[in-house]
């Protein structure tokens, strides 16, 4: 039972004060800053199955001394995150299928 799954939630608060839980995937940290990779997070079985499994990728910003999250305007940075992302998910993937 040692090697129970625990996956790491955080919940972000849209501009209509809306709550939205998401899973953290996993994460990068580089030159170019922080970046999470974010999987949505649902309250029925219906909306799960009807979600298109994208995942979001996050920028950790400072306002006002306060670390926030946000969206990752520059096309060519996303591209380039994405990219990382993925190379991280097929050797979870990997790892997993070998154990």
């Amino acid at each position: 039972m040692g090697n129970e799954y625990k996956p790491d939630l955080i919940t972000l608060i849209d501009d209509e004060n809306v709550e939205h839980n998401f899973e953290i995937l996993d994460t990068i940290e580089n030159e170019k800053g922080v970046f999470y990779a974010l999987y949505p997070i649902f309250d029925s079985a219906e909306e799960s199955v009807e979600d298109s499994g994208e995942y979001y990728i996050m920028e950790v910003i400072e306002v006002d001394g306060e670390e926030q999250l946000a969206e990752v305007e520059d096309e060519a940075l996303l591209d380039e995150l994405s990219a990382i992302f993925e190379q991280h998910f097929e050797e979870m993937f990997d790892d997993i299928e070998e154990d």
